[in-house]
């Protein structure tokens, strides 16, 4: 097999606010294959890259994200508080760093980069909008044309999800969409020979590789692609190269891409 894909973990998340433009740019300037980025739905029907539920940790707003408005969000701070936000003194401040990143802004920055680009998108469950989160992402997916990825298609999404739910409801909408069934357990219903509704990716989480060290090599004979998340610590990399994967999943793409001499 060749090189493992390595996807920017919510961007250079490790360097800069995690979900905001400037950490995206960055991980594309570094040389990342491909991004990974959440998805939550806002009050008014906006998909906007968030983790959290909550907006505690990671701006200066409080409560649920989905009880806001997109205008609401716009107004507050989602970059201040990681140790890598720039001051007046470094690089220039500007709203790349602290602004809310809506997936629509991700999408056009990474059409617009010039190059091929690999892009996880993970829709965030339990969620009270429950299936809207899939079916508006693959609204928009297809008002940007990437809905029935090509081979030659320069940019290519994958969905991801914990729910299975999520992941089936991903097929029914939009077929063509390759699914990645994310795992932090393995669930006595879990067949590893065949991954639900049509799934073709396992994407387990590193504390579950080092758990069970041959997960990765089952997988992989059973014919699914394994990406392994999120694999930051130079130990971890090592066992999962090891292993085979086919993506590293990573907060420090740069750190990934050196030892792989890219």
């Amino acid at each position: 097999m060749g090189e493992p894909l390595v996807f920017a973990h919510r961007g250079a998340s490790a360097d800069l606010p995690e979900h905001t433009l400037a950490a995206y740019l960055r991980a594309l300037d570094e040389g990342a294959d491909g991004l990974e980025c959440d998805v939550r739905l806002t009050r008014d029907g906006h998909l906007v890259c968030v983790h959290d539920r909550r907006l505690d940790r990671t701006s200066n707003g409080h409560g649920l994200v989905s009880a806001r408005t997109l205008a609401e969000l716009e107004t507050l701070d989602f970059g201040s508080w990681h140790p890598g936000a720039p001051t007046d003194g470094d690089e220039a401040l500007d709203d790349s760093h602290t602004r809310l990143l809506t997936l629509e802004r991700l999408l056009t920055a990474v059409l617009a980069a010039g190059r091929p680009v690999r892009l996880l998108v993970e829709t965030k469950h339990p969620s009270r909008y429950r299936g809207d989160v899939e079916r508006r992402l693959v609204t928009m997916l297809r008002r940007f044309g990437l809905a029935e990825p090509g081979p030659d298609d320069p940019v290519q999404v994958t969905v991801m999800s914990f729910s299975p739910l999520a992941v089936r409801r991903v097929r029914e909408l939009a077929p063509a969409l390759p699914t990645v069934l994310l795992l932090e357990v393995l669930p006595r219903w879990l067949r590893l020979s065949r991954l639900p509704f049509g799934a073709r990716i396992a994407g387990p989480g590193i504390g579950l590789v080092r758990a069970r060290p041959h997960l990765v090599p089952t997988l992989r004979a059973a014919g699914h692609q394994v990406y392994v998340w999120t694999v930051n610590e130079p130990d971890d990399l090592e066992l999962v190269l090891d292993a085979g994967v086919d993506g590293v999943i990573t907060d420090r793409p740069a750190r990934a891409l050196a030892r792989l001499g890219r």
